[in-house]
């Protein structure tokens, strides 16, 4: 562990002495202070990388200099110390932005283990954020923000068949990102500089799809006054994106895959054929293999258009995506309404990374700009953030698990709180955690913990 900057804050010696002692020997650069004022006065020096603060002193308490710290340096963390151990002091601690807490008296390995989870956690969010300033700027991602293996195996597919003209299909829930995966397949080929035109097949009336792609010739139908070329023919060396193809009539399918087997086609009221040089990216949000056997899709049609498949995850599936693309969207909802936001506090990312996405990124972006716009503080909160990411919390009971413990420190803290919140209750507490009770006791008898009576 390399060497940090350590302010303990405690109004007993024996507390400061003996942590400056153990941190000492672990090679870090440590400070003391006895009193809240004292503390303040080493904190407007340079930034400490932790702080250890007992929850009462002298002017004030811990839980106020955690407040002031987190204001002034957010990445300094933070553990309380308390001579008095209680879960609603955990709780209270851990959503202000303290790490963890100790109850002293506290032995040197408590320590040691402690103060090493804490500065590795400061290095990683350090890490996430330098990786968050050079995502868009990285050259192999496209734009399409995602580190989850799925995510880089779609990165993979696109640098290796974008060069080509292979026809590609891409299908995954509406608000995954289809779009943008296919402008990736586009401005990574060599037709990067022609159009991209882009058209939802179920945003055209059918009765209009026809003349819309295939154009038509002055005289083909009432109102046509003059000669069109249709979208298919405008994207004259470029890409054509068909959203949600399944929805074209079959007529059409027939039509799209003669102009995809010859590379030409015929204009409503035309008699004569001209040839149409573009690639077809196509796209949908159903079950193509159901689209197959109910008749909407032509089987022959999904063979000539996914040469190479691609499915983009929904959001649930890569939730460890979803700091990045938080943090993404709130740059550029900070910058495009001029507020002052730095962050997205703790409790709201866990808000973000508890909800089930059914609108997937497209609905993390629409709240992220709602929580933008109606944040009173400099970081986004809880508060700011839309009714029914509460709501689909409500009745749900959650622990608070710090990170990095092992998984005998996570169990002995679910218990620990669970009881807790069932007022010691041991039937209960049993049912949520899905304990049998002989079980649940043995537990509770080697983690030190007590219940109280079995009330029915």
């Amino acid at each position: 562990m390399s060497p940090s900057r350590i302010l303990v804050v405690d109004d007993e010696p024996s507390v400061t002495d003996a942590l400056q002692l153990i941190l000492t020997e672990l090679g870090h650069h440590v400070d003391s202070a006895k009193s809240v004022t004292e503390a303040r006065e080493f904190l407007k020096g340079a930034p400490y990388d932790l702080v250890f603060t007992d929850l009462r002193l002298p002017d004030g308490s811990g839980i106020d200099l955690l407040t002031l710290i987190k204001s002034d340096t957010p990445d300094t963390e933070v553990v309380v110390m308390t001579a008095h151990g209680s879960i609603d002091i955990t709780i209270e601690a851990i959503k202000g932005g303290a790490f963890y807490y100790i109850e002293k008296p506290f032995t040197p390995h408590q320590v040691t283990t402690l103060v090493q989870r804490a500065l590795q956690f400061e290095a990683i969010k350090r890490e996430n954020r330098n990786l968050k300033s050079a995502l868009m700027g990285d050259g192999d991602d496209f734009g399409i923000i995602g580190r989850d293996p799925k995510m880089r195996q779609i990165h993979a597919v696109i640098r290796t068949a974008a060069p080509s003209d292979a026809s590609v299909l891409i299908e995954g829930e509406s608000g995954t990102g289809k779009e943008l995966i296919a402008a990736a397949f586009h401005f990574q080929s060599p037709r990067a500089e022609f159009p991209f035109t882009r058209i939802n097949c179920a945003a055209i009336p059918q009765e209009l799809m026809e003349s819309e792609l295939f154009g038509y010739r002055k005289g083909a139908f009432t109102g046509a006054d003059r000669d069109k070329r249709g979208l298919i023919e405008a994207t004259a060396g470029g890409t054509l994106l068909l959203d949600e193809i399944a929805e074209m009539p079959l007529h059409l399918q027939t039509k799209l895959l003669r102009v995809l087997q010859e590379r030409k086609l015929r204009r409503l009221g035309d008699e004569q054929e001209v040839s149409v040089d573009f690639r077809l990216v196509s796209s949908t949000n159903r079950d193509t293999a159901q689209m197959i056997r109910e008749g909407a899709l032509r089987k022959d049609l999904y063979f000539r258009i996914s040469t190479i498949k691609v499915k983009p995850p929904p959001l649930r599936e890569r939730l460890d995506d979803v700091p990045l693309l938080a943090n993404r969207f709130l740059e550029h909802y900070v910058e495009k309404y001029k507020k002052r936001i730095r962050e997205i506090s703790t409790p709201a990312f866990a808000l973000l990374m508890r909800y089930e996405w059914p609108g997937n990124v497209r609905e993390l972006e629409s709240v992220i700009e709602h929580a933008v716009l109606f944040a009173t503080e400099d970081k986004l909160t809880p508060e700011s953030l839309p009714e029914e990411l509460h709501s689909s919390q409500s009745g749900e009971f959650r622990c608070v698990i710090p990170p990095y413990f092992t998984m005998e420190e996570i169990e002995r803290e679910a218990i620990a709180q669970t009881l807790e919140r069932t007022g010691g209750n041991v039937k209960r507490t049993a049912e949520i955690l899905k304990y049998h009770r002989p079980r649940l006791y043995r537990k509770m008898k080697t983690f030190g913990l007590r219940g109280g009576a079995d009330t029915e």
